[in-house]
Formats: C-alpha cells, structure tokens, sequence
C-alpha cells in the first residue's frame, strides 16, 4: 500500500524541486520571521480548540480540518501529533455518516473534501476505510443533468452544494477535484467492482464553462473585454464580481475576479490540462495581469485570505517561484505574501479579515488559511 507520506510535507501542494538557483537566493533570516509566525498561529489555534475537540463550531467539520492541515504542515514540527489532534480527529471521523459523506447538516461537499484532505495529511492507514467512502461520495456528486453520459448542460461535470443548491460552482469543484486528485491512490488500489472516479473529461468541460475565454466557452456571457479574457466566474452566467451592461445590445458580460481564477488555474492542474493548453495559458496571463497583494481583484476585501490561500496553492502547483506580471517585472510572490500576512498578524497570533464575507471574520478559518499559506511560502523561500 502507498501512503502519502510526502503530501503530508507539502500539505497537498505538487512538489516543487528547489533548484540551485531557488537555494542561492533563500533568505535564511527571512524563512526564521515567517516560521516565528507560524508558531505564534499554531499556538492561537492550539488554544482556541474547544475542549471536545472542533475548531469554531462542530457543524461544520471543514474548520476543524483546515486547523488540522495547519498543525500537520508545519515546517518546523514543534506542535506534535498529541492528544488535541487526536481528538480533533475523532471529531472529524464522528461526522462521518453511512453515504460516505463527512458533514453534519449541510455544505456536504466543502464538509466532505477538506475533511478528506486532513485525513490524507495524517498519513494513517486506519482512515484508508473513511477515505475510499467519501471518495465514492464526492464522485457520485458529479453533474449531469442532461443526457446521461452526454456534455449536454453548461454545468455537467462539476460539483455544487450537494443539497439545496444543486447545480455546480467553482467553490465546490475546486475543493472536491482536490480531495480526488490527492486520493487517487486509494481508487488504485481499490478492487471493488463498484469503484468509481470522477469523469475527469467532464470536469473539464465544467471548467471551460466558467472561464472567460471565447475559443472554449460560446455562452452569451462570456466577456470580450481584454481586461477579463482568460479568468474565471462563479459558475455559467454568474460572476461573484458582477458584470457590465452593453448600452447597446443590453448584452451583459460577466467580469473575471481573482480568487476564483486561482482555483481554476488549481482545477485544470488537478485535472491533468498540460500547461502549453491555451486554457492554462490563458488564466495565467488574466492573473499575470491582475497580481496584487491589496485585495481580491473585482472583489476588493472579500474573500481576501481564501484568495491568498489559494494563490499560493495554484502557483506551487504550477511550480512558479518568480511571477512574471504583465508589465514584464518579476516579483518573489512568496516573500510579497509571507510579508503581507506577517503584517496582518494580530498581538495574539491570529488573523481575521474585517470583511465578514464568506466567513472571514471567524478567526479560526483565516488563522487556518493564514498558516497554511506561509507554510507553502516557508518551503519555497
């Protein structure tokens, strides 16, 4: 049996191989500021753990992962593995339920893919069961609402909610297309009969469905406007950064934001597109085009440590170590992030965004995605 021993020190993130050059120009004093700070979350998010063993609220089994995956990248190892992440553990694998699933009451899918993910970061057989489950689970949530086996609905092939709202999202395909990537493992050495995997084919086409890009995507909402070519929307026909209105025709086109232009760049590398694809390049230079450490692009403050944490998973996937922006200057991302986080570091050692958006006053979630992403940044520098 393989276990990802590796993906646990690279907290599910694509090896990167430190290149002489990438060794010469590590900052030694640098990499001891952004580890200080690392430590200083941990040590919040140790304290914070309520006594039963969840992070912020036992509903939603997400937090809690996102607060293991924190502890477990840890680049230095000073919080071992000890009674508080057994038992947040223990508290993830209670919220298992008999479909597969891992979630209390709603939100199956984020429930579900992070969990996995925290699972897979353990490293430990025993959760080998739980994982082959959700991983069935997570793949039979894949769209297709039209003809069975047929590309037929702009939204065939990703991953929505699970419950209320069925159609697919970015949001939730992301996260699943993670969790599915980093299992693969298990479907391989599954011999069951009624294994399954996601039709990567199809997510694919889910993808491209949301991508401002003309020569994929033939929606009537699809933007011609250069400053959107290339990036990313919510899903079809709706754009979280909302959209411009022709005076003319009344034809709206739906603008490209940041965040959800990571996670698709991170979809098509979880789903095998080769970098040379005109889709990769295409949301690569949108992003190229619109690199800031301010704000979310078209979103301003929302979102804005999910869009971090997202960043630098998406370009440690891709292997960049300086960003090549559209004007033509390179920036060392790494250090521009880890010292935007440093400064955002609270006397306490955590993170909150004053934004409330998508859950980014809860100090436990940012603290979570805050860790996580200088834990990326630390292995690069």
């Amino acid at each position: 049996m393989r276990h990802w021993s590796l993906l646990t020190a690279l907290m599910l993130a694509p090896v990167v191989v430190e290149s002489a050059e990438t060794a010469g120009r590590a900052n030694v004093s640098f990499k001891h500021e952004v580890q200080r700070a690392i430590d200083r979350g941990l040590a919040w998010l140790k304290a914070e753990q309520n006594t039963n063993g969840f992070w912020s609220t036992p509903d939603h089994p997400a937090l809690t992962a996102l607060a293991l995956m924190a502890f477990k990248g840890d680049p230095s190892r000073r919080f071992p593995d000890e009674a508080y992440l057994r038992k947040g553990y223990a508290h993830i694998l209670a919220c298992a339920k008999p479909n597969g699933g891992i979630y209390t009451t709603n939100l199956p899918t984020y429930n579900t893919a992070l969990a996995m993910l925290a699972l897979v970061a353990a490293n430990n057989p025993a959760y080998e069961p739980t994982l082959r489950k959700a991983r069935q689970f997570l793949a039979g949530l894949q769209a297709d609402f039209g003809e069975k086996g047929k590309f037929d609905n702009v939204f065939d092939g990703g991953i929505g909610y699970g419950t209320k709202y069925e159609h697919s999202d970015m949001g939730n395909t992301v996260q699943a297309l993670e969790a599915l990537h980093y299992t693969k493992h298990l479907l391989e050495d599954q011999r069951s009969a009624d294994a399954k995997d996601l039709n990567w084919a199809a997510a694919i086409h889910f993808l491209q469905n949301c991508q401002n890009l003309r020569s994929h995507n033939d929606q009537p909402w699809v933007s011609d406007d250069a400053a959107d070519r290339g990036g990313f929307v919510y899903y079809p026909g709706h754009s979280m950064a909302g959209g411009h209105t022709n005076k003319t025709t009344g034809r709206v086109a739906l603008r490209s934001y940041g965040s959800i232009s990571y996670a698709g760049l991170l979809s098509y590398i979880y789903a095998d597109l080769k970098r040379d694809d005109p889709r990769v390049r295409a949301v690569l230079e949108w992003l190229r085009g619109n690199y800031t450490l301010e704000e979310n692009p078209g979103m301003g403050q929302q979102g804005l440590y999910y869009y971090f944490h997202t960043m630098a998973k998406a370009l440690t996937a891709y292997g960049i170590n300086e960003l090549e922006l559209a004007d033509g200057r390179k920036v060392d991302w790494r250090k521009e992030l880890a010292t935007r986080l440093i400064d955002a570091q609270q006397r306490d050692g955590s993170w909150a965004n004053d934004n409330g958006r998508w859950w980014e006053k809860d100090p436990a979630l940012v603290t979570a995605y805050a860790v996580l992403t200088l834990e990326m940044t630390h292995r690069g520098l």
